[in-house]
């Protein structure tokens, strides 16, 4: 008589094997996901190093210079198009050469998606370092093939620097699609000449004393109801001639910042006091301090009361913590240092 097995398995040991998979996922995939943060979290300090060395080399080529833009009113310039531009102030030459750097990184010159000059933004806020980027690239490199200005954990800006000519109505860029309510509300942002730009765009800020005066008169100030937009205190003039040598204490300085901490649960703020963003110093260190740990920032037309505002998101970026208006105020912290590039942001 021949006896006969039983392949396969039993419920029961299948309802064993399941918990035991759910087991090992709870403790393994939380593990995972702190090894993915710390990678990312070096990469970062990787690219601001990076950026910090390349700085360093701008300014022993450019008579001691800060990166930032050289064009200058009265001056005429001709464009990739072959066109030739003459501004009346400096924000609109420094607009003028943000576009001719784009157009000529990335070819698009002519045609639908032609490189459309944004005079309604300062370039200087978000997009000083493109100056850096066209500095450190070979003659024929285009933007898309360097990453070094993203953070890696910025999986949104990431996507649209993959897809630059992505930006009109679904693309999921900025104000792409309508105005919401609870978001930065400037009419501006809808703009084709902004929302193609947003595929050039870094993960880094620039503090604003790296290219205009300390103050407190004809330079670009904070307020209250937006931390995206600046408004004119006087004249402003000369912007992007700041030196290295104006930093009086370089190792206490910060240059460049994570906009967000991405290695927090809601990617918090830079301005929050728990964040803890990378910071490249005027010195080439990376500090990785608290925000709260940082001296308090001022409004340098009115340096006298700690400046404080509250978190207002553009369209598609994170919302403060407390949820869409909240009124939370935050201190702006090294974005604002009193004394400018004379201060100090940490002790």
């Amino acid at each position: 008589m021949t006896k006969t097995t039983r392949s396969g398995i039993s419920l029961v040991e299948l309802l064993v094997s399941v918990v035991m998979l759910a087991t090992l996922s709870i403790t393994i995939l939380p593990a995972l996901a702190s090894v993915r943060d710390a990678s990312e979290n070096e990469m970062s300090r990787a690219n601001l190093m990076a950026l910090g060395q390349a700085r360093d080399q701008y300014a022993l080529d450019h008579k001691d210079r800060i990166f930032s833009y050289t064009w200058r009113a009265g001056e005429s310039y001709t464009m990739p198009d072959g066109r030739t531009r003459t501004a009346n102030d400096d924000q609109e030459a420094a607009s003028n050469q943000n576009t001719e750097i784009l157009m000529r990184r990335t070819g698009r010159i002519s045609g639908i998606n032609k490189i459309r000059t944004a005079f309604n933004r300062l370039p200087h806020r978000r997009f000083s370092h493109l100056v850096l980027l066209d500095y450190m690239a070979d003659t024929n490199e285009v933007f898309n093939e360097s990453t070094v200005a993203i953070d890696p954990a910025d999986d949104q800006l990431l996507t649209w620097h993959e897809r630059p000519l992505t930006y009109t109505s679904g693309s999921g860029v900025p104000y792409s699609d309508n105005m919401p309510q609870g978001y930065d509300d400037d009419f501006n942002w809808v703009g084709i000449e902004n929302k193609m730009r947003w595929a050039f765009a870094s993960s880094y800020q620039v503090v604003p004393y790296a290219w205009q005066g300390d103050g407190p008169t004809n330079i670009y100030v904070p307020v209250a109801d937006t931390p995206h937009l600046y408004s004119v205190n006087g004249s402003p003039v000369m912007l992007g001639r700041r030196s290295m040598t104006e930093v009086a204490f370089p190792s206490q300085k910060v240059h460049m910042h994570e906009e967000f901490d991405y290695e927090q649960p809601r990617y918090p703020y830079f301005a929050y006091d728990h964040a803890v963003p990378e910071k490249l110093m005027f010195d080439g260190s990376i500090n990785s301090r608290p925000s709260g740990e940082a001296n308090d920032a001022d409004n340098p037309a009115d340096p006298s009361p700690v400046w404080r505002q509250r978190y207002v998101p553009l369209d598609t970026f994170p919302i403060p913590l407390g949820g869409l208006g909240d009124p939370t105020e935050l201190n702006m912290r090294y974005r604002w240092t009193e004394g400018g590039l004379q201060g100090v942001d940490y002790d």
